[in-house]
């Protein structure tokens, strides 16, 4: 791996918890308003990959935390999962339900299936873009990877 720049590696470290927290933001605001799950993966796969970009393939699996097929299985279950609550109502397929929380001092808090359903899209772009990245760097940094310095 190329020695990084000290501006990038801090850099890095500034913008990934800030670009995760506006990831959530996204999440969790996208049923309602603009954005949702894929959005919202897409900035956490950008923080993730600029970590990478900064501080190499070791450091970005380590704050990823979990291998990102993983994450796309996850999803996957989450999001086919959404559709059974409205099934056992016998609703459509998707249909999306509700359960209010009134357990808040500050009001009744409505979780919703179309937040599960973003959580879930979330987890599989997190995961499917993830793994192209990583796979591109580590195919990148093999030895054995066909040089381009010829052409």
């Amino acid at each position: 791996m190329r020695k990084q720049s000290v501006i990038l590696r801090t850099a890095a470290h500034v913008l990934l918890p800030l670009l995760l927290l506006f990831s959530a933001f996204l999440l969790l605001r996208g049923h309602n308003a603009p954005g949702g799950g894929f959005i919202a993966g897409l900035v956490a796969s950008a923080a993730l990959a600029l970590y990478l970009f900064s501080l190499g393939i070791a450091s970005a699996r380590h704050a990823l935390g979990v291998d990102p097929r993983r994450l796309i299985g996850a999803g996957l279950v989450i999001a086919i999962g959404s559709a059974l609550p409205a099934a056992f109502f016998g609703d459509a397929f998707f249909t999306g339900r509700w359960l209010t929380l009134d357990w808040f001092p500050s009001g009744p808090l409505k979780l919703g299936t179309p937040l599960l359903f973003d959580l879930g899209v979330y987890l599989v772009v997190i995961g499917s873009v993830m793994t192209i990245v990583l796979t591109l760097a580590e195919a990148e940094e093999r030895p054995d990877a066909p040089s381009n310095e010829g052409d």
